[in-house]
Order: C-alpha cells, then structure tokens, then sequence
C-alpha cells in the first residue's frame, strides 16, 4: 500500500524538507532542485519530490532557461507531474520573466546594444517559436511603447513593414530598435533578416524615423546589426 502513495514534503525528516530549510536558512540556501521540489510538493511512488526535481532539471542540463522553455505536456511527461503541477511551475517561471521584465521599465534611456537586449530578452529568449518585436523610442532614445509586431513558428515569422511604421506614426516615435529570437539559438543574421532590416530602415527614414538596431536574441546572448556594422 506505501508503495502506491507518493513521497510529500511532509512525510521527510526535517533536515531533508526544503520548505523549513528556506525558512530556517533562507531561500538562497536551497539548491534549484530543492526550490522546484518545493513546487512539486510530492514526488511519485519511486522518489521524492526532491529526486524528481533532480530528474526534470537533468532533462534540460540543470538550466533554468531551458526549463523556462518547457511547456505543460513536456512537464507532464515525467511521473508524478499531472496538471496541477505542471501549471505551478509554467506560472514561476512567468513570474521570474514578468520580474525581469519589470526591472527594466524605468529604463531611461536605450544608449547600447546590451541595454536594448536587456529591455527584451524577458520577452524573447525563452520563446520555442519565433517573434518580432519593436521598441518605439522618443528624440531622447526612451522608450515609448516595446509590443511584438508579428508571431510565427520555428523557422521564422512574416513581417508587415506598414504595421511596425502605423504604429510608429501612432506612437509619435522617432527611433526604432528591431529584435527577433533565433529558436535554434543561432546568433547570426540570415539573408532575410538582412533583407527585412533594409526594407523597414528604407521606409522609416521616408518618415524620418531612424532604425538604430537590430536584435537576433537566443538563450545565451544575442547579436546586434549596429554593432556589427549592418545598419
């Protein structure tokens, strides 16, 4: 009969139950397993809520950015994991993205490459598909509006030059930063994301409007066509 019933966080001796151990010592004393543990609140009938965790975070090479990227039916893959679970742990991670995403609103002015990175790799790096955002900027460089222009799939995702300028006309936004994510997390620009930048960069400036860059985002990084010179 024990054998049918999962292994809670309640049923473990004190020193191997990590909710009393981040309450006793903190939460930067637990290690990412003991923190998705605490998540998971139970294992399964072979191991503990801490052993799973240890198994999920094995699949993605013990990275949280990879486990960001996984979704409902790639958690519920693992035993122990059904819906519930799997929707807790979808909503931390969004939390952690919405936080970062937060720290950077007060940003006042875009004067680099990694800061207009650090204003979007909240919205892109984690993505399993590919999207286009904007970052519509004032005489000042601040940003006015960041808003995702286009949604695709893997390999890509279709660009409608008339929208991103409607909505720089609408905005009153004399500055442009383009950003995409590579899926794959290549960190080079392809002939179409050449192609794209020259025919946005064309038509803005008939507006007088200036694109200052563009991104190409990935987990680890990212790439920029001004600082590559490609503007």
């Amino acid at each position: 009969m024990c054998a049918k019933e999962s292994f809670s966080i309640k049923q473990w001796a004190t020193d191997d139950k990590p909710r009393e151990k981040l309450m006793d010592k903190g939460r930067t004393a637990l290690s990412d397993a003991e923190l998705l543990a605490i998540l998971l609140g139970s294992g399964n009938a072979q191991e503990s809520a801490v052993g799973l965790a240890k198994r999920i975070l094995a699949s993605v090479n013990n990275d949280l950015n990879q486990l960001a990227v996984l979704n409902l039916e790639q958690f519920m893959r693992f035993k122990g994991v059904g819906s519930a679970k799997a929707v807790t742990i979808a909503a931390a991670m969004e939390l952690g993205r919405r936080r970062r995403e937060t720290e950077h609103k007060t940003q006042v002015k875009i004067s680099s490459s990694s800061l207009a990175f650090s204003l979007l790799a909240p919205f892109l790096e984690d993505l399993a598909h590919e999207e286009f955002w904007v970052v519509y900027l004032n005489h000042a460089n601040r940003p006015i509006r960041t808003e995702m222009v286009s949604k695709g799939g893997i390999s890509g995702t279709l660009v409608d030059v008339r929208v991103v300028l409607r909505k720089a006309l609408e905005y009153g936004a004399v500055g442009l930063i383009l950003a995409h994510n590579h899926p794959s997390g290549t960190l080079s620009a392809s002939t179409p994301d050449q192609e794209l930048t020259d025919k946005i960069k064309l038509a803005a400036l008939a507006m007088d409007i200036k694109v200052l860059d563009h991104l190409i985002v990935g987990q680890k990084g990212y790439f920029s066509f001004a600082d590559e010179g490609l503007l």
